[in-house]
């Protein structure tokens, strides 16, 4: 089989190559891996963590709790005490955990925001965030190594690992939220609590946004919060054309406005009280303003190649250096991990900022919104169309397209590069960013981008 990781793990088809048997193969790599000398090679923390411990959670999707289980029961088997998740939690909450139990890595079963018959992998390093690349291509060199000699995972029976305390099974989210409390103000919420939609798109952050928000006020709704592995039929992805339910509630009077969370609570996006959808790019302005202006917060930027460029507009305006990186959140960790970050984030949703793990938090960025809006006391339609006149206009649309015939990454880019238009919509083109696919830069700051993952 051919396994590889990408920007944040891997992902397959349930039962055509996302099985079992790949599941255990790949966990066996991983437990070689995390076991070799220089897995963490000393910059996870400055307490060195317990190379025996690994957590593993897991999200709502099809057999997701079954596969962490074998995932649990090779790990045993190698010798590591593993914390399995009791339900299923935000990617957050797993990275989180573990870091509050200095494990020396964790394992997330999820797909993210893919499609239902999807499952996969996330990998995290001891810091919290995504595994580093180095550390995903240790993981595929031994799984080929293993494929090569035949040798298939080591396997402990569940209940025997349970009963010798190799495997403990753990509820991580009453530490995650009291986490998520050190980071928002909840005083200040409650001194003007708001009425909400909270839609979870049926995935794992469900109930989460709704229970943190108890005894502030709030008025809150959730929509599409009990368990469906198929996801209603669409992919759980907080964009516009998959929050149709969110809208209607809104339309209904349900709240004044909306907050939705991804498959694996990753990721965010919300929608204001006329039922338009804010995408991540105006999210990330406007908690970027919030924490600098109301908060008095410094540090610097960082964002993804693919991100606005009102967010280079806000940090000029502050004096706050920026940094911009490719498509990913393990790039946008690599600086959370090495410098003083005010906030990080990425067109797709991910986002996070000063005091939290580097990795991407819809919980914690819903949560930041609804304090944005109590601290303003105006709308949130109101608050965009202020930005937009401060740092815009600004626009965006995506669109997925389906290659018939794939190439490579380095191929696509180098043949953009050298054969971009000069102008595209009577628009002149002045530079051609390669540093993630191609992006086609205009005269007046607009852009045109294929990525390259």
């Amino acid at each position: 089989m051919t396994i590889q990781f990408g920007t944040d793990g891997w992902r397959a088809v349930i039962s055509d190559t996302f099985t079992f048997h790949n599941l255990r193969m790949v966990t066996q790599a991983i437990a070689d891996a995390v076991a070799s000398s220089d897995w963490d090679n000393g910059a996870c923390r400055e307490v060195p963590p317990d190379p025996h411990k690994i957590v593993v959670g897991f999200d709502t999707r099809f057999l997701s709790d079954r596969f962490a289980q074998e995932v649990a029961r090779v790990l045993a088997a190698n010798g590591f005490t593993v914390y399995l998740s009791q339900a299923d939690v935000p990617t957050p909450a797993v990275s989180y955990a573990v870091c509050n139990l200095n494990a020396i890595a964790g394992i997330m079963i999820t797909a993210s925001h893919n499609a239902p018959r999807y499952n996969g992998v996330k990998l995290k390093s001891c810091h919290g965030g995504s595994a580093l690349p180095e550390q995903c291509k240790r993981v595929e060199v031994y799984l080929n190594d293993n494929e090569a000699q035949a040798r298939g995972p080591n396997l402990m029976d569940y209940e025997h690992a349970r009963a010798e305390n190799r495997i403990i099974r753990i509820n991580p989210i009453p530490a995650y939220s009291d986490h998520l409390r050190t980071l928002i103000d909840f005083d200040k919420i409650a001194e003007n609590p708001q009425r909400v939609v909270v839609d979870s798109m049926y995935g794992a952050g469900r109930g989460i946004i709704r229970s943190l928000l108890q005894g502030t006020g709030c008025e809150v709704q959730e929509i599409r919060g009990e368990m469906n592995p198929g996801f209603g039929g669409v992919h759980p992805e907080p964009i516009a054309r998959y929050l149709g339910a969110l809208t209607g509630a809104i339309s209904m009077g349900l709240g004044n406005f909306g907050l939705a969370t991804d498959g694996d609570a990753d990721r965010t996006g919300a929608m204001d009280e006329r039922g338009n959808f804010v995408d991540p790019h105006k999210i990330m302005g406007l908690s970027l303003r919030h924490l600098v202006e109301k908060r008095g917060m410094t540090g610097s930027v960082v964002r993804t190649v693919s991100t606005t460029r009102m967010i280079d507009r806000l940090a000029e305006k502050y004096g706050l250096p920026l940094h911009e990186t490719p498509v990913g959140f393990n790039h946008i960790a690599d600086y959370m991990m090495n410098e003083d970050v005010l906030i990080g984030g990425e067109e797709s949703g991910g986002i996070s900022f000063k005091g939290h793990i580097p990795e991407g938090d819809g919980v914690l960025m819903g949560l930041l919104l609804v304090e944005i809006i109590a601290s303003s006391g105006s709308t949130l339609y109101d608050m965009v169309e202020n930005l937009l006149q401060e740092v815009g206009p600004a626009f965006y649309e995506r669109r997925d397209l389906r290659l018939r015939h794939p190439v490579s990454k380095e191929q696509m880019s180098k043949r953009l590069e050298d054969e971009a238009p000069a102008e595209i919509g009577g628009e002149s083109i002045t530079q051609v960013s390669t540093i993630d696919g191609a992006r086609l830069m205009g005269s007046n700051t607009s852009w045109q981008m294929i990525p390259g993952c």
